[in-house]
């Protein structure tokens, strides 16, 4: 089986370029780069577009086991497809969390069955979330783990957090931590200033995700574990960050496609679709985190994937269910950083697909010889006004309803396999 792709305009965010060219797909890898088409193979005419690896999603929330009635794993598949995600890596607070073999190894079988990109699982670093046992790294990672994380629910034990740490750093296993001082953030819904005063909302100083990404740094010092901070969004914890990776602590950092696109000020009147954990931030701190992005100082985008029902949105913006769904909106959305940022396209998919393929220790992510033939074709320059209900996501969920946005996936790829064409 072969594709040839021709008049495409690569993104290697591997050589930091783009160019463009032809790429050969034989038996689900990449074979031959700029090389002529091949008898027999099928001939894909790029038109001039976009060809890059599919992105690798290190921040998604699959309502399977639990809240299928949020998102199952087939329709979690299906907006990835759509959205060019070509692997989604999940995050372990289902229903009961990921924090045995036996939930790992369900829900990968039930996964492969039913969704048509590659899907990867975090597990849990302590039993239930709970921050007071330990989960069984060892075993777990036997059964195919690829990072342990308590998501949003911090372990405030420190003694036993760095227990795990210690025992992580023994097998070489990846903590993704979630830097926030549970004391300070405890009920908060918006970030302290003028804008959650004049709306009387509970907010959070930024220095309380300061203080706690400081007392993990301080952890991984002490340890050496591997590291990776799911969510960096304040200016504030910038200078922290560079220290760690200057003082030689194998951390790495990502933000959502949310917090580099959103501030404070789209929450309006009380739009619960426009409420995160950590809340939108002042907008000199999503100026920030962009910087951070594109000097390579924040490893990791991903869409903080997070499908909520309506009824739990329906509610006073307090009240309401925090997060939005991603899978789809991630790429249009990441292409305001390229059109109104700056910011090159190879340096967006070094953050989007390389890297995160990378810190997880997975093939993707790379137009060379020999990767996983894992692409999306997509036009950067496409305009549209997003429709929440033409989501494939069960949830609807998404800030970006009836935004006007640039960027449309065209066609996916797993494998060398079409999984999602644009019709039309």
């Amino acid at each position: 089986m072969m594709t040839w792709f021709h008049n495409a305009r690569l993104i290697d965010p591997e050589a930091g370029q783009e160019r463009t060219g032809t790429l050969l797909v034989r038996d689900g890898m990449i074979a031959e780069i700029d090389g002529p088409c091949p008898e027999g193979a099928e001939q894909i005419d790029c038109k001039g577009k976009c060809l890059a690896p599919g992105i690798v999603d290190m921040g998604v929330q699959v309502g399977e086991p639990g809240a299928q009635h949020k998102e199952s794993l087939r329709t979690a598949g299906l907006a990835a497809a759509k959205g060019g995600v070509t692997t989604i890596v999940m995050r372990p607070d289902t229903d009961p969390a990921i924090d045995t073999p036996e939930v790992l190894e369900y829900v990968t079988r039930r996964a492969t069955a039913r969704t048509p990109v590659n899907i990867r699982a975090m597990a849990t670093l302590t039993r239930g979330r709970a921050g007071r046992e330990m989960s069984e790294i060892g075993f777990l990672m036997d059964a195919g783990a690829v990072a342990f994380s308590d998501g949003g629910n911090v372990t405030a034990d420190t003694k036993i957090l760095a227990r795990c740490m210690s025992y992580a750093k023994g097998l070489g296993a990846l903590i993704v931590g979630h830097p926030q001082d549970q004391g300070l953030s405890r009920g908060a819904c918006a970030t302290s200033g003028k804008f959650a005063s004049l709306r009387g909302l509970p907010a959070v100083s930024p220095m309380a995700e300061r203080m706690g990404f400081d007392r993990d740094m301080g952890l991984v010092e002490m340890t050496g574990v591997r590291y990776h901070a799911d969510q960096v969004t304040c200016a504030r914890t910038l200078p922290a960050l560079e220290r760690a990776k200057a003082n030689g602590l194998d951390v790495t950092a990502g933000i959502s496609i949310h917090h580099l696109t959103l501030n404070e000020l789209d929450v309006g009147d009380y739009r619960t679709f426009f409420k995160f954990t950590p809340p939108l931030r002042h907008e000199d701190d999503r100026r920030a985190m962009v910087g951070g992005v594109a000097s390579g100082l924040i490893d990791i985008i991903c869409s903080m994937h997070t499908p909520q029902d309506e009824e739990s949105k329906r509610l006073p913006f307090e009240e309401a269910a925090a997060g939005a769904v991603g899978l789809e909106t991630m790429l249009p959305a990441a292409m305001r950083l390229y059109h109104s940022e700056g910011v090159p396209l190879p340096q967006i998919w070094r953050a989007m697909s390389l890297n995160p393929a990378r810190r997880l220790g997975l093939p993707g992510g790379r137009l060379s010889v020999g990767a996983p033939g894992d692409l999306v074709l997509f036009d950067p320059d496409a305009p549209f006004v997003l429709d929440r209900f033409t989501l494939q996501s069960k949830s609807k969920n998404t800030p970006f309803d009836g935004a006007r946005m640039e960027g449309r996936v065209l066609a996916t790829y797993v494998g060398g396999v079409c999984v999602h064409r644009q019709k039309g």
